[in-house]
């Protein structure tokens, strides 16, 4: 399975409209290759490097019961599915807004076996654990912002 998006390759920095100093949309994602036996898939974003300053890293994006004939998602809209909570108290897409360094930014994709048994507003803690032995495979793209100081 793979994750790509127009907006930006892997590893390479991410345009500030998907930002809070931008407009703030997602990003497009392509997928590809899902396994034909997945039943759900899950996205995920998230940013590691929020460990330094919040002590935590910061859920920005939690879908899951994305259907898997899903192929794109479109910038600005929202993937058919259900929304979980980011660390924001969100329940849509909350772009990057670092407050020191420049950050990495996951989006992390699954395919699962099954379609998670779970309300919308749930955490990431909570999907992750509901997916657990029911991947079937995953894929990764990263980005990076880095506010620009004014």
């Amino acid at each position: 399975m793979k994750l790509t998006s127009l907006a930006f390759e892997n590893n390479e920095k991410m345009d500030p409209k998907y930002t809070c100093d931008g407009v703030n949309l997602n990003p497009p994602l392509v997928i590809l290759d899902v396994p034909k036996s997945a039943k759900s898939l899950v996205l995920i974003m998230d940013d590691p490097d929020a460990i330094k300053p919040a002590g935590k890293i910061w859920d920005h994006w939690i879908v899951f019961n994305i259907p898997p004939e899903t192929r794109e998602i479109k910038e600005g809209q929202e993937p058919r599915g259900v929304q979980g909570k980011g660390t924001s108290g969100n329940l849509k897409y909350k772009g990057p807004c670092p407050p020191d360094a420049e950050h990495r930014y996951y989006f992390k994709l699954y395919a699962l076996d099954l379609m998670l048994n779970l309300k919308e507003g749930v955490t990431k803690l909570e999907v992750e654990r509901a997916m657990e032995r029911h991947i079937l495979a995953r894929a990764e793209l990263v980005a990076n912002y880095e506010r620009v100081k004014k």
